[in-house]
């Protein structure tokens, strides 16, 4: 039986991490996946940074954009980081995406790469189980005017200044006032974010079927601050009242830097990540194993 995917998209690091410590080429990787692919029937496309920084050749090259337009699949090779980057990217033109774990954690990289042959051959045949992250679209807003705008799959940190102290934030959720927070800053959170920076933070984990954000503050002055999970469907309103050189995170992969006044707004991105996962997939088995639960339990 032929592969359900007709063009599949590679993309991935370029340098990946050895046992030792050291950096690893990830050519031979990434070549023995796209010779796989191959023999499944499936056209294999780069991603053109992917191909430039690994020296893989051979195959046609495309941008994200070229790849979102053309490619019925992404099969990404990294860490978690990695996915959210490409997932961001991609989310605007529905192309579902497969990750192989070549990171630490791999919530959302479920993939192993020592058997990846075994994994992803009954995927490309369409045996697999789909999954639909919601993701952010935050806006920062200075004197009436958007001066950054970006996605977020994982989370919107507000962070304070590296050398300076608390940073004093004004929150409201769809209009309504909720608080006044000194802290270290703030974080608001998908159920996919919900294992990143918030669950340091004391948040909760969320199952990614809920429509829901979790909102969490990053050490906070007052210890009755606590994390709070907000339904998905309106608008969170920070206002940075006071702090030196604070920031605004985005999937802590771009960053925008804040002046006293500034408000960040956080809705739900009309946009999601589609990924796929092997058939028989459970969330409760990645935490289970990401978070090393009952071990030790006869």
């Amino acid at each position: 039986m032929k592969s359900k995917f007709r063009q599949i998209a590679l993309l991935g690091k370029y340098q990946l991490p050895q046992a030792s410590g050291s950096r690893a080429s990830a050519r031979p990787i990434l070549e023995s996946i796209a010779q796989f692919l191959h023999t499944q029937g499936c056209e294999v496309i780069l991603e053109k940074d992917t191909a430039a920084n690994s020296g893989l050749s051979g195959y046609p090259v495309l941008d994200v954009k070229g790849i979102g337009k053309q490619c019925d699949l992404a099969l990404v090779v990294g860490g978690d980081g990695t996915m959210l980057g490409f997932g961001r990217q991609l989310a605007e033109y529905k192309v579902p995406l497969i990750g192989i774990n070549q990171g630490r954690l791999g919530f959302i990289t479920d993939i192993a790469l020592t058997n990846f042959e075994a994994s992803l051959l009954p995927m490309l045949r369409g045996e697999y189980d789909e999954d639909h992250r919601v993701m952010m679209h935050a806006k920062v807003i200075r004197d009436g005017h958007c001066v950054f705008d970006a996605l977020a799959l994982n989370d919107v940190v507000v962070n304070r200044g590296s050398t300076s102290g608390m940073v004093e934030l004004r929150i409201e959720v769809d209009g309504n006032f909720v608080a006044s927070q000194r802290a270290d800053g703030l974080i608001i959170a998908t159920p996919t974010g919900s294992t990143a920076y918030s669950l340091s933070a004391g948040g909760p984990l969320m199952h990614p079927s809920l429509q829901a954000w979790v909102m969490a503050p990053i050490a906070p002055h007052t210890l009755s601050n606590r994390p709070i999970v907000l339904a998905d469907t309106g608008e969170v309103s920070i206002d940075l009242v006071a702090g030196r050189d604070a920031s605004a995170n985005f999937d802590m992969q771009s960053l925008a830097s804040l002046l006293i006044g500034d408000r960040i707004t956080v809705r739900r991105s009309e946009h999601h990540a589609r990924f796929l996962h092997p058939r028989g997939w459970s969330y409760f088995d990645t935490l289970r194993k990401k978070l090393h639960w009952n071990e030790g339990v006869a």
